[in-house]
């Protein structure tokens, strides 16, 4: 089994490529790094060749716009081309991916969904990071519960949905423990750390001009505040087990993650 790993230099794809290749399986990243470019499908087929299985991960999210017409082309070639299993990152309450979803669903391929929630290392890989060393979180979310979810975790389902039985056609709900709102992380981030790290609630337009005074592009920036405002909502406000249904274990705490990266948001 040949697994192309999408987003194979991201959060999740490199842990998962990290861990199937340790295993001895045969990965092939799929990046723009490597050639691969969701936005330019003319660089699909090569990625593909020889290739049985795929972890399915869409930059920079299922819910921007044009993310479900990629989805579907991509799926269908994949299957053309002899995927046979297909693993999709999804998030949770985002109506747009659950179109994709059912794409996959309806593939004809084996497929696993990881459906997930807010990950923990978007305050310690990019995206958040910078405010969380600055020691402002400022987003326009309400104090709405999240519960947060490891990417570790993440990593380790898709690893066992391509090399174990008994996870296809599984739609998995990912998330963290408990629910924590982003002043909860703050305080979380400051116990860990030692030093006070708070949280600012900001209108959607002062986000969005505070992302593109830093480099981020206009159009990203309107759908993450977008993000913000329809899934921290409250419909995603609920603690799912996932993990322990895939993995036999519980899910990592959101505490364990601040304590073992305080490094990274230490003065």
């Amino acid at each position: 089994m040949t697994i192309l790993v999408l987003g194979g230099t991201g959060k999740t794809g490199r842990r998962v490529a990290d861990r199937l290749t340790a295993l001895g399986l045969p990965v092939r990243v799929g990046s723009r790094s490597t050639g691969f470019d969701w936005r330019d499908r003319s660089t699909w087929a090569a990625s593909l060749d020889g290739v049985t299985a795929v972890y399915l991960s869409y930059h920079p999210d299922l819910a921007f716009p044009g993310a479900y017409d990629d989805v579907k082309a991509f799926t269908e070639l994949a299957v053309r081309s002899g995927a046979r299993r297909l693993v999709l990152l999804s998030g949770r309450g985002e109506p747009e991916a659950q179109a994709s979803e059912r794409t996959v669903q309806e593939s004809g391929a084996q497929w696993t969904i990881l459906r997930c929630s807010w990950f923990m290392q978007n305050l310690s890989e990019d995206f958040l990071l910078g405010q969380a060393q600055a020691g402002v979180i400022a987003l326009p979310a309400g104090d709405v519960g999240e519960p947060f979810v490891d990417v570790e975790d993440i990593a380790d389902v898709a690893v066992a949905a391509f090399t174990e039985d008994g996870h296809a056609g599984r739609p998995y709900e990912l998330t963290g423990p408990r629910l924590l709102t982003f002043r909860d992380v703050a305080r979380e981030l400051s116990r860990a750390t030692g030093r006070e790290i708070t949280f600012t609630r900001v209108t959607p337009e002062e986000y969005v001009a505070a992302a593109v005074a830093e480099g981020l592009p206009q159009e990203v920036a309107e759908n993450l505040a977008g993000l913000f405002t329809e899934t921290l909502d409250g419909r995603n406000a609920s603690v799912a087990d996932g993990v322990r249904e895939a993995l036999g274990r519980p899910a990592r705490d959101f505490a364990d993650f601040a304590r073992a990266h305080t490094h990274l948001w230490k003065p």
